[in-house]
């Protein structure tokens, strides 16, 4: 069992700020920098929206070229960024400039990120600000990094694990931002993970892709794919303590697992308007792409995203995602259950409200109890393979349309 802390104490040699440039009013913190102090180890994925943001477009080519060799990450609100031409790339390459500068390293080691508005460019002066205050006040305060990444969320989203090892022990924490936009492509917000593990890069490289896969990709806030979603996994080997064998690698990723998973349903939690946590989990599908592809398409449905919302136990709407999924989908043999909580036990399901292509003779009143709590189980069994999948997802309330209504204004 790993033991995910809501806090991030120290990871050797990285050092955090989060600062206020001016970019947002009332003094909000809205510039990051996560710094470290020797070349890092590093791997990413990045958002397959066509449209893509200029820092998404720098990183990537950085991370292929230079993945090595990676020191810092700048990350700023309000403008995403996005959408912004040549002037864009420019003002991603100037920031990493000035980051570079500051920290006299070379700009190929510098990553940027970007999240705000899309089609409005970096005020520079004001970036130019960020830069310096966050390189002045570089430390340990985690929070104050995440609180700074924030647009529409409502609090900071931080955490990490600590490993023991029979010939060492090593730290990994991350830091996400992201309550809107949030669907599976390669990632869903902006995530930067750092440990001091001595990776090597392969290890780096298939350790994030693997997290990414059971954890990012596996939440749906409103299913909608962002410009400028990327995730970073950086390792700088300062603990000293190395990944050497098969059993090494599983312990690194299982914890990288379990951190991610917190993280991703900590973005959730805190998604726009959201007022319950539901758990969706596929079960018998002809693959386990096809329970995915099933479990995405229930998650990102508006219909049962309001029946949560109302409390409405409406089990037409899942089953009826679930068949336009395009995956093989026999009505006939499948089941469907509801149960309060964010897991079950013993395979005690809950109540099973459709069953053979027509519903059960349940309880209306008990149903309507369970679909009332803020956590709901959902089990969906397809009946017609060994396909499983677990998606995080949530309601869609009034508010989601207050707060992305005037998003710009």
């Amino acid at each position: 069992m790993v033991n995910v802390q809501e806090t991030i104490a120290s990871v050797r040699g990285f050092r955090v700020a989060g600062v206020h440039a001016g970019l947002k009013k009332d003094n909000a913190l809205d510039f990051a920098l996560i710094r470290s102090r020797n070349d890092c180890k590093t791997a990413g994925v990045f958002t397959t929206n066509k449209v893509k943001a200029a820092p998404v477009l720098l990183n990537m080519e950085r991370i292929t070229k230079n993945p090595e060799k990676i020191r810092a990450v700048a990350i700023n609100t309000v403008s995403a960024n996005a959408c912004t031409g040549w002037q864009g790339m420019d003002n991603a390459r100037k920031t990493s400039d000035m980051v570079a500068e500051q920290l006299e390293i070379a700009t190929e080691q510098v990553l940027v990120m970007s999240t705000g508005v899309i089609g409005t460019h970096l005020p520079m002066d004001k970036i130019t600000k960020g830069v310096e205050l966050s390189v002045e006040h570089l430390g340990h305060d985690w929070g104050a990094t995440a609180a700074a990444m924030m647009t529409t969320d409502t609090r900071p989203k931080f955490a990490s694990v600590k490993v023991m090892t029979a010939h060492g022990e090593y730290t990994i924490a991350g830091v996400v931002k992201g309550a809107g936009m949030i669907a599976p492509n390669m990632a869903t917000m902006l995530s930067v993970i750092v440990t001091d593990a001595d990776l090597t890069l392969e290890q780096t490289q298939t350790a994030l892709k693997t997290a990414n896969t059971q954890s990012y990709n596996q939440i749906v806030v409103d299913g909608d794919t962002s410009t400028n979603d990327m995730v970073v996994l950086m390792a700088n080997g300062m603990s000293t303590t190395a990944i050497e064998s098969d059993y090494d690698m599983e312990t690194f990723q299982n914890a990288l697992n379990a951190l991610t998973q917190y993280l991703a349903q900590a973005v959730v939690r805190d998604g726009e308007g959201v007022t319950k946590f539901v758990t969706l989990d596929i079960q018998g599908a002809d693959s386990d792409e096809s329970a995915q592809k099933i479990g995405h398409t229930i998650a990102a449905s508006i219909l049962t995203k309001s029946a949560f919302y109302g409390n409405d136990p409406n089990w037409g709407r899942i089953v009826a995602a679930a068949g336009r999924a395009d995956v093989p989908f026999e009505p006939a043999q499948t089941s469907l259950w509801i149960t309060t909580g964010e897991e079950i036990f013993e395979e005690d399901y809950g109540l099973l409200i459709f069953k053979s292509g027509t519903p059960t003779d349940y309880e209306e009143a008990n149903a309507l109890e369970i679909m009332a709590d803020d956590s709901i189980y959902i089990t969906l069994n397809c009946g017609i393979g060994d396909g499983k999948a677990t998606i995080w997802t949530c309601d869609i309330s009034h508010d989601y349309i207050s707060i992305n209504a005037d998003y710009r204004s």
